[in-house]
């Protein structure tokens, strides 16, 4: 059984919902059914055309401080309910 072979559009699709809306690598092979080491390439690939352009690199730039910035929220959300929890407790234990 040969390599399948997929549509530029298909490869596409699954580079942007990685670096775009920040899915898994292993979530969409999982998803779609194909190796990790395929859509590693094929995002590799992408950012090495993109990185022949200006605006390219710009982008590529730019979506990697997009997600850096929305896992660092995320962290910090999670901190923030932890102290609002603990705010609460300390605030019943003066109370009682």
């Amino acid at each position: 059984m040969g390599k399948k072979i997929y549509e530029k559009s298909f490869k596409e699709k699954l580079v942007k919902l990685h670096l775009e809306e920040g899915r898994s690598v292993a979530s969409l092979t999982k998803e779609y059914g194909l190796g990790q080491g395929s859509l590693n390439i094929w995002i590799k690939n992408y950012r090495k055309e993109c990185s022949q352009t200006e605006t390219g690199t710009k982008d590529l730039e730019l979506l990697d401080k997009i997600r850096k910035l929305e896992r660092e929220n995320k962290e910090l959300e999670k901190e923030n309910n932890f102290l609002k929890k603990a705010a609460a407790f300390f605030a019943k234990e003066i109370e009682d």
